[in-house]
């Protein structure tokens, strides 16, 4: 009698098990979709432009993400405040910055950060290192402003902080969207310290808007209760300088092999004014002594030696000001790099945050003030002095010892 055995079940191959394990993932992000577009929460708009982002973004970008909430200072740095009409520094306005970012951070949101920043003319000149020694007129960049991701990779700083810029497509939905959300989309707000921000109600809005404020970034978001707590090093932004920016520094340092560096602060520091008896007064009493050449000798003879390469930075104008120090050092200048740098440095912002690299990568490094306790400086003055002084050109014994 003939019998019929049972029919052997096939197992399924690692291919199916996967190809199913697709399909589901597939299924189940198309029903969260579109349970997203039916609650009304986000326009429609603003999830299509999302969706673009993900298939579309190149490979290294950060990508977006449909529960990202943004905290939005200005369209400029420090405006609106007091520096509307005209801007400060690139130092004062990367205080301003870095408090931002700092906010951004400790809220979790995405930081809105200006497409531009505007360039103060005092500090746009091209200087001594950048002109002929029998130049005398003192040129200057063009431009008032110039573009941030110029002088910023926004990518680098997104994986700290998650950044987009204020003249980009997705901040343009995000307002757009923030609108259609009535009470829950945006927040207008001065005066309210982070603390505030992150534990009530703002935490679930779309947006906090800070303009409101007539301050100065870094005035209004830092924590005067507690200055020791910094969620951002002052070395941040300076290593997130623009690819290119990078690139140069990198070649250069190359090209200066084992080298020293000093940063010479002076131009507009040396402001002075006369008091009511006519007597000449400057914040930083001993700073032009400190930053001449016999001065800065004395103050490095003893941590760089003799015979060593020693690059300078400095917004010092005056022709031939360092050549003193070519007596013990053999001194360079982002002058001596044109091949590199001028194709790519359209404003002092961009050449100083290029020098900065440079300089932070020598082995002895000096500054004009200190920034950290275990800085070396060419000077004791403190970088904030609020008091005006007589200024000092004689040597201080006491000091001399001490350095």
């Amino acid at each position: 009698m003939a019998t019929m055995s049972k029919a052997q079940r096939t197992k399924p191959t690692s291919g199916s098990q996967r190809l199913v394990l697709f399909c589901i993932v597939v299924f189940s992000f198309l029903l969260l979709f579109s349970s997203v577009i039916s609650t009304g929460k986000l326009g429609l708009p603003y999830q299509q432009t999302l969706i673009d982002y993900f298939v579309w973004s190149p490979r290294g970008k950060r990508q977006h993400s449909l529960s990202e909430k943004y905290l939005y200072w200005g369209n400029r740095i420090d405006c609106p405040g007091k520096n509307c009409e005209t801007c400060a520094g690139l130092g004062h306005q990367e205080s301003s910055l870095r408090c931002a970012l700092e906010e951004a951070m400790f809220l979790n949101r995405t930081f809105v950060m200006p497409s531009g920043m505007c360039i103060n003319p005092i500090h746009n000149k091209k200087g001594i290192l950048n002109r002929s020694d029998n130049k005398t007129t003192e040129e200057g960049w063009l431009g008032s402003s110039c573009a941030m991701d110029s002088l910023y990779d926004i990518d680098l700083i997104s994986e700290k902080i998650p950044v987009i810029l204020d003249d980009s497509k997705t901040w343009h939905i995000v307002l757009s969207t923030s609108m259609k959300l009535g009470e829950r989309g945006i927040a207008h707000v001065s005066g309210v310290t982070r603390h505030r921000l992150k534990e009530s109600h703002y935490s679930n809005l779309l947006i906090i808007n800070r303009t409101a404020s007539p301050l100065a970034w870094f005035v209004e978001c830092k924590d005067r209760s507690n200055r020791s707590a910094v969620m951002l090093p002052y070395s941040f932004l300076p290593n997130m300088a623009a690819a290119k920016l990078r690139n140069a520094a990198e070649k250069i340092k190359a090209q200066l092999g084992d080298y020293d560096a000093i940063h010479v602060r002076r131009g507009d520091k040396l402001k002075t004014r006369k008091d009511r008896f006519g007597v000449e007064r400057i914040q930083f009493p001993h700073l032009d002594r400190d930053t001449r050449p016999e001065f800065i000798l004395r103050r490095i003879e003893k941590r760089i030696p003799r015979g060593r390469t020693l690059f300078i930075g400095s917004n010092e104008r005056k022709p031939g000001f360092f050549s003193p120090l070519a007596v013990r050092y053999k001194l360079a200048y982002s002058s001596n790099f044109s091949e590199i740098l001028d194709p790519i440095i359209e404003n002092n912002y961009q050449l100083f945050m290029m020098e900065r690299l440079v300089m932070m990568g020598a082995k002895t490094y000096f500054k004009t003030f200190k920034e950290y306790e275990t800085d070396l400086t060419l000077t004791d003055d403190p970088k904030k002095n609020k008091n005006w002084e007589i200024p000092v050109y004689t040597m201080d014994e006491r000091r001399e010892e001490a350095s």
